[in-house]
């Protein structure tokens, strides 16, 4: 059904929860305030789209897994929330995929990232070679982990 399976190693995107899955749409889709969106804005919002009855405390024990058993309804209507497709919470090609994208979108609410790659664009491949180049080594100066999981690096 739509239960997700515990897995050895949740770091992994595809192998995580329902609940990280939740917890992480969450943590990174922000409203323009940048901050969370509470359970009762995301309840209220999807009922009153028309989307299925839903509650504060139903989405709080999703994302605490203390609820692991959703209807389709349920999913489409979180997915559509947080503009996800509702293959996010059962496919792992999907998950990395809109994975990486919120990862990019989240990076580019900080000012400096988005000053960046705005002023980085129209170099050539060759300029932007170089530049990728610097900020490796930047992270490794700084002890921050490779961006591997990037299919855009």
């Amino acid at each position: 059904m739509w239960e997700e399976a515990e897995m050895p190693d949740a770091s992994s995107s595809s192998e995580r929860t329902l609940a990280a899955k939740v917890d992480h749409l969450f943590r990174t889709v922000r409203p323009s305030s940048g901050k969370e969106y509470s359970f009762e804005e995301v309840a209220e919002t999807i009922r009153s789209g028309g989307g299925p009855t839903i509650s504060a405390t139903y989405l709080w024990q999703l994302r605490k897994g203390l609820r692991d058993n959703p209807t389709r309804r349920h999913l489409e209507a979180l997915a559509g929330f947080f503009g996800v497709p509702p293959a996010y919470f059962f496919d792992a090609t999907t998950t990395s995929q809109v994975d990486a994208e919120l990862a990019l979108l989240a990076a580019l609410r900080d000012a400096s990232v988005r000053q960046i790659a705005l002023r980085a664009s129209g170099l050539s491949a060759r300029s932007l070679g170089a530049i990728t180049e610097m900020v490796e080594r930047a992270r490794e100066i700084e002890g921050l982990p490779d961006d591997q999981d990037n299919p855009e690096s």
